[in-house]
């Protein structure tokens, strides 16, 4: 009997958040959207990692629980979607964020039992432990300090039981300054049902570089890389392969879906025209000329053309007349100011 891709709908309620804010969508911050901050592991994951890709480099040490995972992401995604609605209200905000445990457990689609509150706490321990480097800016800002994700964490009042009833949580200014500087996106609340870390991973640099955009290609060792994957490059393919077959069966990737390109040496991730039109980021492009990548790698060898297209893509202000020619003008930029990779 196989195992349905999606997680139940353990908390059926329109009601997301049930705090002082009941309608607040959930938001992720683009920093850790677009770099591999969190792991991919279920066990723990021990091992100092360095990432270095296009001038952006982060070193992130764990603590001996372990590094931040994929699913400890989550908390944040709580407190960025509470802290963003009530800006939005017109309340005073601040880093410190405080909460009851199940509240936070519904609005994640986590178990409320005595399981999920262990869960919690131990997720709470690795937020507060993992430190980063960085020279990422958020809200203008370059970071280089190390830092936690998460500065302080507590918690308030604890049943007899052993369950938390109230947390509090201290965010790190590198994740505040990205909420005031609006550097975060809406995330669908089916991300929450995703089961596979790789697919939540996914499905997040699809939302900040796909965006409301037609697709998005990526080859294959740089979606690796972004992914934070530290498995060989041939399990890494099958991997995809898996989840890709999967989302062609079920169609259960929130807003994209997923499939190889024409030649499998790189992903597309393709909009299911579901991201709503108020949180829409960017412009929308059209595909270009199969040709157009050809001729791009004769001027760009040694490059990823495809993430020269991601950058041109974000770059652009409005939809040239001719999209190949414009890229392609953009590609001799490109290598006339970096040069060969």
């Amino acid at each position: 009997m196989s195992v349905a891709p999606l997680l139940p709908d353990r908390h059926p309620t329109p009601d997301f958040f049930v705090c002082d804010i009941f309608d607040a969508a959930p938001k992720g911050d683009m920093a850790s959207m677009e770099h591999p901050i969190f792991s991919l592991s279920t066990k723990p994951d021990t091992a100092v990692r360095t990432y270095e890709h296009r001038g952006v480099t982060v070193k992130i040490v764990p603590s001996a629980e372990g590094l931040a995972t994929v699913h400890d992401r989550d908390i944040l995604i709580y407190c960025i979607s509470q802290i963003v609605r009530a800006a939005n209200d017109g309340r005073e905000v601040s880093r410190t964020v405080r909460f009851h445990a199940s509240d936070l457990l519904k609005a994640t689609n986590r178990m409320t039992t005595g399981r999920g509150y262990e869960l919690l706490k131990a997720a709470l321990e690795r937020l507060a432990g993992t430190r980063i480097s960085t020279n990422i800016a958020t809200g203008g800002q370059e970071i280089f300090e190390n830092f936690g994700l998460v500065e302080r964490s507590r918690i308030v009042r604890e049943t007899r039981e052993g369950r938390m009833q109230e947390v509090e949580i201290v965010l790190s200014d590198w994740v505040f300054n990205a909420i005031q500087a609006r550097e975060v996106l809406t995330l669908s609340r089916d991300y929450f049902r995703l089961r596979k870390p790789l697919e939540r991973r996914l499905y997040e640099l699809a939302r900040k570089h796909c965006g409301a955009q037609r697709e998005w290609r990526i080859g294959l060792n740089v979606l690796q890389k972004k992914c934070g994957s530290n498995s060989q490059p041939k399990k890494f393919r099958e991997l995809m392969t898996s989840i890709i077959n999967e989302d062609r069966e079920h169609g259960h990737m929130p807003d994209y879906r997923i499939e190889w390109s024409e030649n499998r040496d790189c992903v597309v991730f393709r909009s299911r025209g579901t991201v709503p039109v108020d949180v829409a980021e960017g412009i929308e492009l059209p595909p270009l000329d199969p040709e157009t990548y050809d001729d791009a790698r004769e001027i760009a060898q040694g490059w990823d053309v495809h993430y020269i297209e991601q950058e041109w893509r974000s770059w652009a202000k409005e939809t040239p007349k001719n999209p190949d020619s414009a890229f392609m003008g953009f590609v001799a930029k490109w290598v006339a100011k970096r040069g060969a990779a």
